[in-house]
């Protein structure tokens, strides 16, 4: 039987329906519509690149679809993985390791990779400067 803190993180789909899962604690979300992707607790590394910068390794990922299977040639050798979209804007946030062909990579198999520039953590804040001048009533005459 799977704790409970499992079953929670599973994508639950019936009747064509998405059901998009909550996490609870510091999560990473999609940069583009702000859907929970991972919790920080299921972070493996921070150590690993892409094409378009940095990237995070997790144990888990929740609220994605799978791409196809393909070869990929990475930094580390050849894999067998798979690109992964957020669900809920279908842009693309990283990729899922489903196979390492070096023994010393076995370890990737199963994990999910969140790339850096598509994801925004729970302590990331959004706001803007207004950098254009602005005149107050308080304001003194040079």
């Amino acid at each position: 039987m799977e704790c409970p803190a499992i079953l929670k993180l599973k994508l639950i789909i019936e009747m064509g329906r998405i059901f998009m899962v909550d996490l609870e604690g510091r999560t990473y979300r999609c940069k583009f519509c702000k859907t929970h992707l991972a919790l920080a607790d299921d972070l493996v590394s921070r150590a690993f690149h892409c094409r378009r910068g940095k990237a995070y390794l997790f144990n888990k990922a929740v609220n994605i679809t799978i791409g196809p299977h393909e070869e990929r040639l990475m930094l580390s050798g050849m894999h067998t993985v798979a690109d992964i979209f957020c669900c809920c804007c279908g842009q693309i946030v990283g990729w899922k390791y489903e196979a390492a062909h070096e023994k010393s990579q076995k370890y990737k198999e199963g994990k999910f990779v969140l790339e850096r520039g598509r994801i925004v953590d729970g302590s990331d804040s959004e706001f803007f400067i207004d950098t254009r001048p602005s005149m107050s009533d308080d304001a003194e005459d040079a």
